[in-house]
């Protein structure tokens, strides 16, 4: 199927690995050009360089995500370079695990790394993606809706974020603009591996985890949510607004009961 982006212009969070990465690579694969924003020049420069390799398009914008004036600058350095926004993919973020008796500051901290930023990039793009008549994907989290105990600031910021997805996609439906939420569960991550292997018994704790997982027992790929991502953000897709989408093997909404064996 013929996503029907090629040229598009893609501004992707984070986009230089794990599921940012993925979703770099995706746009890229349908002959986007994706456009790296993150802290970390020397992994962007290394993604561009790999597609550039393979006749893809991609470019690499060093970014102080929580810097107003770092983002607006990086934005404005997109739009003279490529004269177009035509996607923003709000992807970077932190499970800091900041907890209830964190310092107050943390816990604003963390809202500033994982929503505040977000925001911030949306606003200093919205001209452009009025323009294209753009679309906006963010890349939420099930804990929003689960929890999971001791990452109060990751959980109310992701929470904001399905609650702005929705805000926006009505204040921005006026003028074209589609806005959903791609929600991942179990992703194995550079981050997500790093949690794991602090763990007293790293492998025992991943089977357990994959054995709640309904379909295939197995952790999703960073390639499933970047494909649904693309897809969403596609014209393909183009009466699809407000949605909270979960790519999860059906983690969040199917009783755990059902994966145990144990109905009743």
């Amino acid at each position: 199927m013929n996503l029907e982006l090629t040229d598009k212009v893609v501004l992707i969070t984070g986009g230089a690995k794990g599921i940012g990465a993925a979703i770099t690579r995706a746009f890229a694969d349908e002959g986007a050009i994706a456009c790296i924003l993150g802290r970390n020049p020397e992994e962007a420069d290394a993604l561009v360089a790999e597609l550039a390799a393979k006749g893809r398009r991609a470019a690499a914008f060093s970014c102080e995500l929580t810097s107003e004036a770092a983002v607006q600058s990086a934005v404005a350095a997109v739009q003279q370079r490529f004269g177009r926004i035509d996607c923003v993919v709000n992807n970077a973020g932190a499970n800091d695990g900041v907890g209830l008796r964190a310092p107050v500051s943390a816990f604003r901290e963390s809202l500033e790394k994982n929503i505040v930023q977000c925001f911030v990039l949306v606003q200093a793009a919205l001209d452009s993606l009025i323009a294209t008549r753009g679309t906006i994907v963010n890349i939420g989290t099930k804990c929003a809706v689960t929890g999971q105990g001791g990452t109060s600031g990751y959980v109310a910021a992701k929470g904001a974020m399905n609650g702005l997805t929705r805000e926006w996609a009505l204040d921005l439906a006026p003028h074209g603009i589609r806005v959903n939420c791609v929600i991942p569960a179990e992703v194995m991550t550079p981050q997500y591996e790093r949690w794991i292997n602090q763990r007293p018994d790293p492998a025992a704790s991943l089977k357990k985890i994959r054995e709640t997982i309904p379909l295939e027992h197995r952790m999703t790929t960073a390639e499933e949510i970047a494909n649904t991502v693309v897809f969403v953000a596609s014209p393909r897709s183009s009466h699809t607004t407000g949605q909270l989408l979960y790519v999860d093997g059906g983690y969040v909404h199917f009783d755990r009961a059902v994966t145990t064996g144990a109905q009743g």
